[in-house]
C-alpha cells in the first residue's frame, strides 16, 4: 500500500529529471544566459558601475573588467552592505548573510539573496528526486530524516539575517516534510555540539529514520552513540534506513568504517553546497561525480591549479575543461559575488554531461618541496591501502615535516584508526608507494632522495574531536583539513596528545 507522498514523489521525480535533461544537453546555451542575465542585473549596483558591466558583451570582455578575487578582494565591497548600503554587489538587500570562518580573514559574510536562496533549497531536494526517478526507491519518503547541522538561531545585522548556512538552509524545509523532520527546533539550537548530539540520540533512538545526512565525520559520532546506548548497530536500531546524504568531505575514507557501524550497505548522495552557492550533486548511483549545476544562477570559470599562481592565468569556461585536470573553480552568482575564488580545486569525471568531484583546497595542499600534493592523492592512497584489510580509520591529516631531528624530511600522517594495522610497515609502504604512483613530484623526490618515505603518527581515540574542540570548531559544517603545508595543526596535535 504506497502512501500519497509516495505515489506523487515519482511522477515528480520525473518531471525533474526531465528539466534537468534540459539544461544538461544543451551546456553551453545555458551558461552563456546566466552570465547575460548577471550581468544585465548587475549593470545597476556599485560593483557593476565600477566594472564597466554597461559595456560588457562577451566573456572575453568581461574577463577583461573582471580580475579572478578572495574574499579580502570583495570585503570593501561587503563592508558596504554590512552596513546597510543598497544595490552594491547585488540589486537591493541580501536576505542572509551566510557567516563562515576564514583561516586568513576572520568572520566572512557570504551573502544569501531572494535570487540564489531557492538555489540552495531546490538542489538538495532535486538531488533526492533524481535517486528517485534512478532507483524507483520511495520507501524513505515516509519516514523520518535528519540533517546534522547549525543553529538555526539567527542574528540580525541592519536589517540582515545572518546565521550558517545549514542553520538559514533549515528554515526552508518544505511543509509536507515537516513532520518527517528531526530533531526537534529545541533541540536543533543547542549550541553545544556533544551536548546537541546526546539530545538527538535521545530524540531519534525509537524513531523510524530512513534518510541520516550531514558531513561525515560528526554523523559518525552520531552513530557511535547510539551504539553506545544500545550495543546494537545502527541498520539494526533503524531497520528501514537505506539512504544517507552527506557533503563537505569525501565519503571514502569513512566508507569502511559506516558500513561496520551500520552493519550493512545503504545507498549514499553526495553533495557539493557552499555558502557560496549549491554547485553540484550526484544524479547517478552509477556515475562518478556530481552534476555541475549550470542552471542555478550561477557562471562558471576554470583555472588550472598548477598554473594558478602564475601572473595572469588563463580562465576558461566549461567549454574548454578537460577530464581528470585540477582546476579551481571561479564563479559569479546571483548573490552578486563575481569572478569569486571559492578555494576548492575540482575535476571532471564526464563531459557529457559535466560531472565533478571535489579534488581538494588550492590553500590545503602539500608543496614544500615541490611536490603539490593534493587532497584527492592523499584520500586515494589511504583508500588503497585499507583495501581488501581489517583496517579502520576514523579521521586523518598530513603535513610536512621539514625539520627532522636526524635524516631527510617527510610527509607526516597523523592516524585514528579505529582499528590499526597488524603490520605497520606495511601498510606505511602501501601508503607511500600508492602516492608515489600517483604524484610524480613526490616519486622524484622520494627517488632522488630529497624526501624519505611518509611516518605515521597514531592519535588516541577521539584526538580529532579534541583537536576541534580546542579550537571552537566541534560539530556543526566544520572539517579537519587533510592537508597542511605548515605545522600548525600538527603541533596541536601533538601537545594535545601529551596532555591528554
Amino acid at each position: 500500500m504506497f502512501s500519497i507522498k509516495e505515489k506523487l514523489s515519482k511522477p515528480f521525480a520525473s518531471l525533474v529529471a526531465k528539466r534537468i535533461e534540459k539544461w544538461a544537453s544543451n551546456p553551453e546555451k545555458t551558461q552563456n544566459k546566466v552570465l547575460r542575465n548577471l550581468i544585465k542585473i548587475g549593470k545597476s549596483t556599485a560593483f557593476g558601475k565600477d566594472h564597466n558591466f554597461d559595456k560588457i558583451n562577451t566573456y572575453k570582455e568581461f574577463q577583461s573588467n573582471v580580475p579572478i578575487r578572495e574574499y579580502e578582494d570583495i570585503r570593501p565591497y561587503v563592508d558596504r552592505v554590512v552596513d546597510g548600503e543598497e544595490n552594491v554587489l547585488w540589486k537591493g538587500k541580501p536576505l542572509y548573510f551566510a557567516k563562515t570562518s576564514g583561516t586568513t580573514s576572520g568572520a566572512k559574510y557570504i551573502p544569501i539573496t531572494k535570487e540564489s536562496m531557492p538555489t540552495h533549497v531546490n538542489a538538495a531536494r532535486n538531488a533526492i528526486l533524481m535517486y528517485i526517478h534512478e532507483t524507483g526507491n520511495t520507501k524513505f519518503v515516509d519516514g523520518k530524516m535528519i540533517f546534522l547541522q547549525g543553529s538555526p538561531i539567527l542574528q540580525e545585522k541592519n536589517g540582515i539575517k545572518l546565521g550558517r548556512l545549514s542553520g538559514i538552509v533549515a528554515h526552508y524545509v518544505p511543509k509536507y516534510l515537516q513532520k518527517n523532520r528531526m530533531p526537534s527546533l529545541k533541540t536543533n539550537c543547542i549550541e553545544d555540539w556533544e551536548t546537541k548530539v546526546e539530545a538527538i540520540v535521545d530524540e531519534t533512538i525509537n524513531e523510524d529514520m530512513t534518510i541520516i545526512s550531514g558531513i561525515p565525520s560528526w554523523v559518525q559520532m552520531y552513530f557511535e552513540r547510539l551504539i553506545d546506548k544500545t550495543d546494537m548497530k545502527v541498520g539494526e536500531i533503524f531497520k528501514n534506513f537505506n539512504l544517507f546524504i552527506f557533503g563537505g568531505v569525501n565519503y571514502e575514507p569513512y566508507r569502511a568504517k559506516f558500513e561496520n557501524l551500520i552493519g550493512r550497505k545503504v545507498d549514499s548522495i553526495e553533495l557539493y553546497p557552499a555558502s557560496e552557492g549549491f554547485f553540484a550533486f550526484q544524479d547517478k548511483q552509477s556515475e562518478k561525480g556530481m552534476l555541475l549545476q549550470l542552471d542555478s544562477g550561477i557562471f562558471y570559470e576554470f583555472v588550472e591549479a598548477d598554473k594558478f599562481f602564475h601572473e595572469n592565468p588563463e580562465r576558461i569556461t566549461i567549454k574548454d575543461v578537460k577530464l581528470g585536470v585540477n582546476y579551481v573553480m571561479i564563479i559569479s552568482t546571483t548573490a552578486g559575488l563575481w569572478a569569486y575564488n571559492i578555494g576548492d580545486t575540482v575535476q571532471f569525471t564526464t563531459l557529457k554531461p559535466y560531472r565533478v568531484i571535489v579534488s581538494g583546497r588550492i590553500k590545503h595542499f602539500i608543496s614544500a618541496f615541490g611536490e603539490h600534493v593534493i587532497g584527492k592523492e592523499v584520500e586515494q592512497a589511504l583508500k588503497e591501502a585499507t583495501e581488501n584489510t581489517n583496517i579502520s580509520v576514523n579521521e586523518f591529516t598530513v603535513a610536512p615535516q621539514i625539520n627532522p631531528d636526524k635524516g631527510l624530511p617527510y610527509h607526516e600522517w597523523f592516524i585514528e584508526f579505529e582499528n590499526p594495522p597488524e603490520d605497520e610497515l606495511k601498510f606505511i609502504e602501501a601508503l607511500d608507494n600508492s602516492l608515489q604512483q600517483q604524484n610524480s613530484y613526490y616519486y622524484d623526490l622520494i627517488v632522488g632522495k630529497v624526501l624519505k618515505p611518509l611516518r605515521v603518527t597514531k592519535l588516541k581515540k577521539d584526538g580529532f574531536q579534541s583537536y576541534m574542540k580546542s579550537i571552537g570548531k566541534l560539530g556543526g559544517q566544520n572539517k579537519i583539513p587533510r592537508l597542511s603545508n605548515d605545522r600548525k595543526i600538527a603541533n596541536k596535535l601533538y601537545e594535545l596528545q601529551l596532555t591528554k
